[in-house]
């Protein structure tokens, strides 16, 4: 892939990100506004010598996501609402076992069936906590075709690093606007793939810390026989009950994670000097509040933008730096304000928290984000 300028949509660009990062097998099922990526998929795939396959429905997606990258494989599926909600589960499975893949999840309008075509960000605490069980997510949020690009690379490398499921949370907007972009060449591009186990099979326990706190993966085929469950299990993959070995299996699922958190503060920021307010946004919002910051900054208004680009784990650290510089936040998103429910739980009285929502599957606009910006400032 040579370094060059094309226009692509969104999706176009994720399923190009996917190729580049290692994806070999797709495994999903037509949903609006995701459906693009799988047709895509259909005919990149096999030309990538990988494997693409529709399934009957969302669960049954995930699951062969999840058995190709036990088989050494990097996989991926993607949809939106009801099937995000389907898929469930095998998340929860997925992050029990250490299975890495990726899941992008379309946000679309309304709760049900709600608006099909039409965006929102509706799925953000269902990203975090919609999967049974107690257990870490990691969770990116692109809001332009270029980053959809690049948070899908990085994905497919956080999975394979932390041996997790890893969700890209777009938005329609995202998914559909076509976009003049330069993507990096293949060579560029930076690739990280799975540990592999460095001991003979009649050595090797595949939930054995290294020291790292996370094991080395084994793929099936190989030679390695191993056993995986969805049940608490020891170190050999299988199922316990003892509160010694269930208590270390949890601490350490937590503590591969959080022991990064200082290298998962993914986020730009514009107009930072002398910012009096900040407003935060992701995803397709943030361009809109982007396009008004920089008008209201030419009007002369001392305020500033601070985009997320991950979302779980939530970069309270960052957050709380610029609330703690800020007269006052406002936090604009497509919902009814689930984001800044965990702003204002990190805030701790520091400054006003004011949000801007939208649930009417119609995008928040520059001009709607101007004037809460000029009546904070008044």
């Amino acid at each position: 892939m040579k370094s060059n300028r094309v226009l692509l949509q969104g999706s176009e660009a994720c399923v190009r990100a996917a190729i580049a990062a290692g994806c070999r097998f797709y495994a999903g099922y037509p949903i609006t506004p995701a459906t693009e990526i799988m047709e895509l998929m259909s005919r990149a795939m096999p030309k990538a010598g990988g494997v693409f396959i529709q399934m009957e429905d969302e669960i049954a997606s995930l699951g062969a996501a999840v058995g190709a990258s036990l088989g050494g494989v990097k996989a991926m599926t993607a949809t939106s609402g009801p099937g995000f909600s389907l898929m469930q589960e095998h998340i929860s499975f997925a992050a029990m076992a250490e299975v890495p893949c990726v899941i992008v999840n379309v946000m679309r309008g309304g709760l049900s069936t709600g608006l099909p075509t039409r965006p929102a960000q509706g799925d953000v605490m269902q990203a975090r906590w919609g999967a049974h069980g107690d257990h870490p997510i990691l969770v990116v949020a692109p809001s332009s075709t270029y980053e959809f690009f690049d948070l899908t690379v990085k994905a497919f490398n956080l999975a394979e690093r932390y041996r997790s499921p890893v969700i890209v949370l777009a938005d329609e907007v995202v998914a559909h606007t076509r976009e003049s972009v330069v993507l990096p060449s293949a060579h560029e591009v930076e690739v990280e793939d799975r540990v592999r186990p460095s001991v003979p099979p009649e050595w090797y326990s595949p939930y054995r810390d290294p020291g790292t706190g996370i094991p080395p993966m084994a793929a099936f085929g190989e030679g390695y026989r191993f056993h995986v469950t969805g049940l608490m299990h020891d170190i050999n993959g299988y199922p316990t009950e003892r509160q010694d070995e269930t208590e270390e299996l949890m601490a350490r699922l937590f503590n591969k994670i959080s022991k990064d958190f200082h290298l998962l503060q993914w986020y730009d920021s514009y107009f930072e000097e002398g910012a009096e307010v900040t407003v935060i946004a992701y995803g397709s919002v943030a361009r809109s509040a982007l396009r008004a910051v920089r008008t209201a900054r030419e009007k002369g208004m001392p305020v500033g933008l601070l985009k997320l680009k991950m979302l779980w784990p939530f970069m309270r650290r960052t957050v709380s730096q610029y609330l703690q510089s800020s007269r006052s936040v406002i936090v604009a998103e497509m919902n009814m304000g689930q984001l800044s429910r965990e702003v204002k739980r990190v805030n701790q009285g520091t400054c006003p928290i004011h949000t801007l929502n939208r649930v009417d599957g119609r995008m928040i606009t520059p001009e709607q984000i101007l004037t809460a910006i000029e009546e904070e400032l008044r």
